[in-house]
């Protein structure tokens, strides 16, 4: 069991004038146990000193290192607990030199939004004083907008199934449903509706593809305009993804929510990552109707695993977005205002710039930032 701030058997005690949210939780791989237990630490703390919610985790094996002793990546067992928590935290999960037969890496997290039906990949893209991003804040006037990615269709429904044919080409299929895009455009303008009245973004959502060139993107753009139709007070644009590609780095400001089919967000994400000037500072969730995982977008760069280097912070962001959704889901305020106060943390830690890992200009270690941000949720507003 996890050690937390709050001592694991307070922290993992159920308290009768609490509500008890069951949380599971996967260590991941490489750097992903070093960033996920202050995470933890920290949730702990803020569970602790609640008075309506209290947390509970459950660690879960699955990941690159499961297989290679094990023989399987996501144990029945795991993925059954995940389908019976309230949330799922996820860390950094792969290794690059564990593959599966077929080349391709071990990788859970695909197999937690198919098996979970987790069609929206959530990842925000925000930048504030120091970050260091290669964009300059005053020339953009600030950035603060949401990539919406579809998550179990697109090229990634070929996943697993791709064929090489007799060593001389290979197929793979690009899939996209009405039953998912429906539910995903939807999605999207709910949360751009959001954004709008938290005063985050002026309600405007754009859909990115290539329906210029693909029928199957022609088909994906039109049933988005169908669903902009039922959504007029959201402004609705479309945009090719090259061109949203440049825009991002142009004048990235006139975003405020992208929804784009599986690959093209794969990609427009770890784009939004550089402009944020890392990938440790990026979080994102994977929600369905019924489940919701976060983690953060890295990968668990086993290079740096063990030296107490790693960024913590997307892992830590991911939770805020974690604590948002319960809040949302279960109409709980003070956990929406923990999810906000832990989120502002991160932003005063950064933009300090005195506490910050060597991914992004700093020399501390990634105890040292998760500490920090603790001390700076604790001189917040109290939840």
């Amino acid at each position: 069991m996890h050690k937390t701030t709050a001592g694991p058997e307070a922290q993992n005690r159920p308290q009768s004038n609490k509500k008890t949210f069951a949380i599971a939780v996967f260590d991941g791989d490489g750097i992903g146990p070093e960033i996920m237990r202050p995470t933890l630490d920290i949730l702990g703390e803020i569970s602790a000193s609640s008075s309506s919610f209290c947390l509970q985790f459950q660690p879960l094996p699955a990941g690159a290192g499961h297989y290679r002793d094990h023989a399987v990546a996501l144990p029945h067992s795991s993925l059954d607990a995940a389908r019976d928590a309230d949330a799922i935290l996820l860390s950094a999960m792969g290794l690059p030199d564990i593959r599966y037969p077929d080349g391709t890496e071990i990788a859970p997290q695909i197999e937690l939004r198919f098996a979970l039906e987790l069609f929206a990949g959530v990842r925000p893209v925000f930048l504030m004083p120091g970050q260091g991003s290669p964009l300059r804040i005053a020339d953009t006037g600030g950035v603060d907008f949401v990539i919406i990615r579809e998550s179990t269709e697109g090229l990634f429904a070929s996943h697993g199934k791709g064929e090489v044919i007799r060593d001389e080409e290979a197929r793979e299929t690009l899939v996209i449903t009405r039953r998912v895009s429906e539910k995903l455009f939807d999605f999207a303008f709910r949360l751009a509706r959001q954004r709008k009245e938290n005063g985050k973004g002026p309600g405007r959502v754009h859909c990115v593809d290539k329906a210029n060139v693909f029928q199957a993107f022609a088909f994906f753009r039109k049933i988005f305009q169908e669903r902009a139709a039922l959504n007029p007070d959201i402004e609705a644009q479309c945009a090719y993804v090259d061109a949203a590609a440049l825009w991002m780095v142009q004048r990235p400001q006139m975003f405020d929510v992208i929804v784009t089919e599986n690959m093209f967000g794969d990609i427009l994400s770890d784009l939004g990552a550089g402009i944020m000037g890392s990938l440790g500072l990026a979080p994102s969730a994977d929600i369905g109707a019924d489940h919701a995982v976060f983690q953060p977008c890295h990968g668990s760069a086993p290079d740096i695993a063990g030296r107490n280097i790693a960024n913590p912070l997307a892992m830590i962001l991911s939770a805020s977005m974690m604590l948002d959704w319960l809040g949302r889901e279960h109409e709980m305020e003070d956990m929406l205002t923990a999810g906000r106060r832990l989120h502002e943390a991160v932003n005063s830690v950064l933009s300090s710039g005195s506490c910050l890992t060597p991914d992004i200009g700093g020399t501390a270690s990634t105890n040292g930032v998760a500490e920090a941000v603790l001390e700076a949720y604790r001189n917040g507003a109290q939840a």
